[in-house]
């Protein structure tokens, strides 16, 4: 869907989806809202600059995993994962929400533009 003309309601909406959390990404958000990730990107930059916000990085390590038996440190760290995961999976509903109503609202604004 190529959208010319946006509500500033749906700029805001999309913007706050985005800084909302920081493992959104730009092409994740743009993709489930039907905007550019540069668009986004732009508008998210704005706003920090508005604002005085700096931009956020985050960096992920993994470690390598060996064919050893876990110890007991591990057991426990994917132990608390796994309690975590439910609230995981609660906030990614959250956001799938957030989209949809974002995704309405736009679908509002767009219906009242369209009636003549």
């Amino acid at each position: 869907m190529v959208m010319k003309v946006c509500s500033p309601e749906f700029k805001a909406d999309a913007v706050a989806l985005y800084l909302s959390d920081p493992s959104h990404t730009f092409e994740g958000i743009g993709k489930d809202l039907g905007i550019s990730r540069e668009t986004l990107r732009n508008r998210v930059r704005t706003q920090r600059a508005r604002h005085g916000g700096g931009s956020t990085t985050s960096t992920s390590t993994e470690k390598n995993t060996v064919d050893s038996p876990p110890t007991a440190e591990e057991l426990q760290a994917e132990n608390e994962a796994l309690r975590r995961e439910p609230a995981t999976v609660r906030k990614e509903n959250q956001k799938l929400a957030t989209e949809r109503d974002i995704l309405r609202k736009a679908t509002k604004f767009f219906a009242q533009e369209m009636t003549w």
